[in-house]
């Protein structure tokens, strides 16, 4: 296979949004515009994850797929359960039994990495931490081309160890789930453009900055920089192909002169949401706790679908450029400049 990268003919990649978002429209429309479509395989099976890959395979050899690390530091018990309980309340009013205490998953990880394996794909990127060079050398040996996350300079050096073909750098500015190499770090506020520096001085692997990137200027400076390509999110979650719930989508629309947070109320994991009026009440008892907080809200947020107050309504810093239009139309923005 060839390098799903240097071969783009925009340096453009669709971040992969797990929970609804990236879904194979989305991911085949933008490999036809010139991007790096993104399947997101978080919160799938094995089995729903490679029926995805089917159906993007059919159209385009021009995307990869996201695997979510298992979680290696370990949520408290006692505030689980405190965390349940300050729940309860939400439950009640939304007439739904009060949520218990989630289980752990490994995301169905093992499977998932065997499938991909066994059937390869022309990337395979990781959040929440990194694989094992085991693991790394399976995909590469496959084929694959693998990419690592950072949201640091010392995830950059750990991620640099094991050689991958290369390495998202994401800044604070970032939408959804930052992708922080284990919960318990609290994420460090360092902007896209000041770790894409440091990560450019520390190694020579190919970057992909992302964060806040919601212009063709900010892109342009950030390939300046030295990015070999920009990874863009929040602006495909008002992109007719994707698969964005109609209250998120309404809400990015309208939502001017609102703003973003940075919480652990929907999942236990730092991730930038529009503030709402769940992100208000939880506040003060939000736990470190993934995944089994995103378990446990997991049936208000279902509750509350048609009501944005509810919902994790993850937005990045640049929300206010969102636009009711086609994923071709985002990738378009970007147009007119080379990949490195």
């Amino acid at each position: 296979m060839t390098d799903p990268l240097t071969d783009l003919q925009v340096p453009i990649v669709q971040a992969p949004m797990a929970g609804g978002p990236s879904i194979p429209a989305l991911a085949v429309a933008v490999a036809r515009a010139g991007g790096l479509g993104m399947l997101a395989a978080g919160y799938k099976t094995a089995q729903a994850m490679a029926e995805e890959i089917r159906v993007v395979a059919a159209h385009t050899d021009r995307f990869g797929v996201n695997l979510f690390v298992p979680e290696q530091d370990p949520s408290d018990p006692a505030n689980l359960a405190a965390y349940a309980q300050a729940l309860a309340p939400l439950a009640a009013e939304l007439g739904i039994p009060a949520p218990a205490v989630g289980e752990y998953t490994d995301d169905d990880y093992p499977a998932k990495l065997d499938h991909l394996v066994a059937h390869p794909v022309p990337l395979v990127s990781f959040t929440f931490g990194l694989p094992s060079a085991a693991d790394v050398a399976r995909l590469r040996k496959a084929g694959s081309a693998v990419v690592l996350n950072a949201t640091t300079a010392r995830e950059v050096t750990a991620a640099a160890e094991l050689a991958p073909d290369a390495i998202v750098v994401q800044g604070t500015e970032a939408g959804g789930h930052r992708a922080t190499h284990g919960q318990a770090a609290e994420p460090e506020d360092i902007t896209t453009t000041a770790l894409l520096t440091a990560a450019c001085e520390l190694t020579g692997i190919p970057l992909v900055a992302a964060g806040g990137v919601a212009s063709r200027d900010a892109a342009a400076d950030l390939l300046r920089r030295g990015a070999r390509a920009v990874q863009v999110g929040t602006l495909f979650l008002t992109a007719q192909e994707t698969g964005t719930k109609p209250a998120h989508r309404e809400a990015l629309l309208s939502a001017d002169g609102g703003e973003t947070v940075v919480t652990r109320a929907f999942s236990g994991r730092a991730a930038r949401a529009l503030r709402n009026r769940f992100t208000d009440r939880m506040a003060g008892a939000q736990v470190k706790g993934y995944p089994q907080v995103h378990y446990m809200t997991a049936p208000l947020r279902a509750a509350s679908k048609d009501d944005a107050q509810g919902l994790n309504l993850w937005a990045g810093t640049g929300f206010a450029a969102c636009r009711a239009t086609t994923a071709e139309d985002v990738v378009a923005q970007f147009r007119g400049f080379s990949a490195k």
